[in-house]
């Protein structure tokens, strides 16, 4: 934990992806110590929130000079601890945080300034409005495994960017990461208590919110996620829910068939298929279903798993066995309902433990458990359909919706089919990528939760928004203010003609009206 220290027993222990031995030990922050770990935060964002937005970006350009520093660091760190092969790691992890902290440092400022509001109402001629933009005070972030550097990272500068100070609670799974993000802060010069990581299990988290920081910012599941919005919610504390998806691809039949195989085989096995946005259902129309399918059965079988430490590996291992026998128990209930494995399906304990053979299935339905929960595991399942609408209906029919995909070279029928998603992001002929894209905000809708990070909208769930007015005229008392009369009824008539007549000649009849009105209230 950054900043003050605090009591620590017992241990956290990161564990090598590959054979699961202890590979470092971490300080546990106790549930008891986490609200002093806020109040410290408290006084850090006191002094922090009136330090100008041009010294806050110089210390985000001095952080994102300590991450290209350390960038190979980074990876080796996320790749031992997390599993996933290294050129993903300097990709989703360093890459996509690097980009976050540079563009916020650039950005932020310009976003953050007092907006003018315009007033259309001539009633309001004589004001003059704005919006102003204030911190929260303390944001917690609550972060996941899968990207244990680069979710985080994009909450945590934009949060520190808005004048906010932030409590990191990092997944138990990957203590390492969570002390290297810490460190890699302290290293760029923030201030002490500013940024703080907690270490600890689920018990930590809700000390956490129990605490009582002013926004919680969740990635996680929909269980946990569920548990997370009830305790904010029994303290009138705002979230932001990210909770996974079940993510759509539908393969149109004028579709480039070799590049969307490709991107099929990609979007399922990146990070093991242990992403938010990984390709879980794949709609094919016919005409293309066969070739498709053989394409995908045979760049998965080429597939190379190991130790994500071999610059040659594509496939690492996945995070627990929990979640290896979660993705056994999908497919044997999708083979038990007629489902056909082409490829894959087995465990590979030659390598390790929790390594699990890429999938590719076939003969799948909606009425399988691995095309209606979160498989978050390597298996790419195709389902043929007669036709785009059935694609889109067997898409929208999910609780999920956070990503999809269109894969058609007509690109105006491919946006027509995006508007119609149930989705919080459509990518068109590409996969997965919006989320390393700064400007596009991240988040879904329904069970994949709420709110957003990543983009402007990220940014503003970062702040509170104060409406500001000032009067031009304040000597006098406004027409409308007590006591009332019958002069003031018929001003409102006339006010109501003024602004709302069909004709110009009865809206001019209606000005009279409410002149002669005032002049009888100011009587």
């Amino acid at each position: 934990m950054r900043g003050r220290p605090v009591r620590a027993e017992p241990y956290l222990d990161s564990l090598d992806s590959i054979t699961g031995e202890v590979i470092g030990r971490f300080e546990v922050t106790t549930p008891a110590e986490v609200s002093r770990v806020v109040e410290h935060a408290r006084g850090a964002q006191r002094e922090w929130a009136p330090v100008r937005m041009s010294v806050r970006a110089k210390l985000l350009d001095r952080l994102a000079e300590v991450f290209k520093a350390r960038r190979d660091e980074i990876a080796e760190v996320v790749t031992r601890e997390n599993g996933k092969p290294l050129a993903e790691a300097l990709f989703s992890e360093v890459l996509v945080s690097l980009d976050s902290i540079r563009w916020h440092a650039s950005r932020a400022e310009q976003m953050l300034r007092p907006k003018r509001v315009g007033h259309h109402n001539p009633i309001f001629m004589g004001k003059r409005g704005r919006l102003e933009y204030e911190p929260w005070g303390v944001v917690a972030v609550i972060s996941p495994w899968n990207y244990p550097i680069a979710i985080p990272v994009t909450s945590i500068v934009a949060a520190v960017m808005a004048g906010n100070a932030v409590v990191v609670k990092p997944s138990e799974l990957v203590p390492w990461c969570g002390a290297l993000l810490g460190e890699l802060f302290d290293q760029a010069g923030f201030p002490v208590d500013l940024v703080q990581v907690i270490q600890g299990g689920g018990e930590l988290g809700q000390a956490l919110i129990e605490a009582s920081p002013d926004k919680v910012i969740f990635t996680g599941s929909v269980a946990t996620g569920r548990a997370v919005a009830e305790a904010c919610a029994r303290r009138l504390i705002p979230s932001v829910l990210e909770l996974g998806g079940k993510d759509v691809m539908i393969v149109l039949s004028d579709a480039d068939i070799e590049t969307a195989s490709s991107a099929a085989v990609w979007g399922s096995f990146t990070n093991c298929g242990q992403a938010c946005l990984s390709v879980e259902r794949i709609y094919v129309e016919p005409g293309v279903v066969d070739r498709f399918t053989e394409l995908c059965f045979e760049k998965t079988k080429k597939l190379r798993m190991g130790s994500g430490l071999n610059p040659e590996i594509d496939v690492g291992p996945m995070i627990r066995s929990q979640q290896v026998e979660r993705v056994e128990r999908q497919l044997k209930d999708a083979v038990s309902h007629g489902a056909r494995i082409l490829t894959g399906g087995k465990r590979r304990p030659d390598l390790g433990a929790c390594f699990f053979e890429p999938t590719v299935v076939t003969g799948v339905d909606s009425s399988m458990l691995l095309m209606q929960e979160e498989t978050f595991g390597p298996v790419l399942a195709i389902q043929g359909v007669a036709d785009a609408e059935e694609a889109v209906e067997c898409a929208n029919d999910s609780a999920f919706g956070l990503g999809a995909s269109v894969w058609t070279r007509d690109s105006a029928r491919g946006e027509a089919i995006a508007r119609r998603l149930r989705s919080g992001a459509v990518m068109v002929n590409d996969v997965i990528s919006c989320y390393g894209i700064t400007e596009a905000p991240h988040g879904g809708r329904g069970a994949s939760g709420w709110g957003r990070t990543h983009s402007r909208l990220g940014l503003l769930e970062m702040v509170q928004v104060k409406y500001v007015d000032r009067d031009v005229f304040p000597r006098g008392a406004k027409p409308w203010w007590f006591p009332y009369n019958r002069g003031l009824i018929e001003m409102a008539e006339g006010v109501f003609g003024t602004l709302f007549g069909a004709k110009a000649m009865d809206r001019g009849r209606a000005m009279v009206t409410a002149w002669k009105g005032y002049r009888k209230r100011r009587q």
